[in-house]
């Protein structure tokens, strides 16, 4: 935090720098480190391995490491990607959430799907079968003893730890300037897809046939499509960010190019000659998601204070205005194609997109 302290279940990334710091003191041969990187990494329908471990060397890993630690927002976990690695979540309300992952990956219906995933996570995930690809027959550094997990008792203990996890009394004042980007946020249509109460609603529901149903609203939205449809956990859809806590979080954008909410929302980052703020290997334009960049300075800090005000404050605080849409995309999930995007609506399942 801003005053030196810590927060619990908030983002953090000492493992890229532990990570780099590993690789120059005590690295492992170089084809070793192509088998792990395979392990954790490797998606053949989308490289062959041959090529993929053309492009891992030593010095490459630690510069992939270091820049994710300099960043302090994103982690290359297993399945996601080096080169571009989503960011990190906060755990602090995730019990509000009904699907996991960035990409909507796993299910979140109860305290046992949240154990479920935390199993996943430790090892099985690398032995898993992808059609006929599997990662790892013998498991990874997550995996446990071959045959063994984490008890039910120690799931439901870490769990309920999680559900506990609650954010700090937020230091932003409702003044002027947040009620006049109170406005902005309406008038732009922020509140279309970030809306009230949990910005957005916590959970979504995929049809079964996306190219026949009128749940399907194409608009281009632009964002990097690499973690939904070039990973092990892509799902094809992106789930819309949620707001809440954007005032202690940083890291904005699927792989955590802007470090903070002014930089997102500044035009500059379009430039082909920019160099992101958060994670970035090299310069280059923060593609996607243009709506607010048209504003004028004044009007993006006013948003930016509602943003980081007011989503945080009890909801009995905060003058809502009436939606000027009755079709929310709160209940739609992003989907990447190519270099477009579109919302997935669930309004008639009853079931909205699900966040963070």
């Amino acid at each position: 935090m801003p005053n030196g302290s810590f927060l619990e279940g908030a983002q953090g990334n000492l493992v890229g720098l532990l990570a780099a710091s590993k690789l120059r003191t005590s690295a492992p041969a170089v084809p070793q480190i192509r088998d792990n990187e395979w392990v954790l990494f490797g998606a053949p329908w989308v490289t062959k391995k041959e090529e993929f471990e053309k492009s891992i060397t030593l010095e490459e890993l630690i510069r992939r490491h270091e820049a994710a630690a300099q960043s302090r927002a994103v982690h290359a976990r297993q399945g996601t990607s080096h080169t571009y690695p989503p960011r990190i979540p906060s755990l602090i309300g995730v019990q509000d959430l009904r699907y996991l992952d960035a990409t909507g990956l796993q299910r979140h219906r109860s305290i046992g799907d949240l154990m479920r995933y935390a199993i996943i996570n430790t090892g099985l995930d690398t032995i898993a079968h992808f059609g006929d690809f599997q990662p790892s027959a013998k498991g990874s550094q997550f995996s446990g003893e071959r045959g063994t997990r984490f008890s039910d008792e120690q799931l439901y203990a870490l769990a309920l730890y999680i559900y506990s996890l609650k954010p700090p009394p937020n230091p932003n004042p409702l003044d002027g300037s947040a009620r006049r980007g109170q406005l902005i946020f309406q008038q732009q249509g922020c509140i279309g897809c970030h809306t009230l109460p949990l910005y957005p609603a916590p959970s979504f529901k995929v049809p079964g046939d996306l190219r026949e149903t009128d749940d399907i609203l194409d608009v281009s939205v632009g964002t990097d499509p690499t973690l939904a449809l070039q990973t092990r956990r892509g799902t094809g859809f992106y789930k819309v960010p949620s707001l809440r806590g954007v005032w202690y979080r940083n890291g904005f954008g699927h792989n955590g190019q802007a470090y903070t909410l002014e930089e997102w929302l500044d035009p500059a980052r379009l430039r082909d000659d920019y160099v992101p703020k958060g994670f970035h290997l090299g310069p280059g334009p923060i593609k996607g998601h243009e709506f607010g960049l048209g504003l004028t300075p004044g009007d993006r800090q006013d948003l930016i204070a509602i943003s980081e005000d007011v989503i945080d404050a009890p909801h009995n605080e905060f003058p809502r205005l009436p939606p000027k849409r009755s079709r929310r995309c709160s209940r739609r999930l992003i989907l990447p194609r190519e270099c477009e995007t579109a919302f997935l609506e669930n309004d008639r399942a009853g079931s909205g997109s699900a966040s963070q």
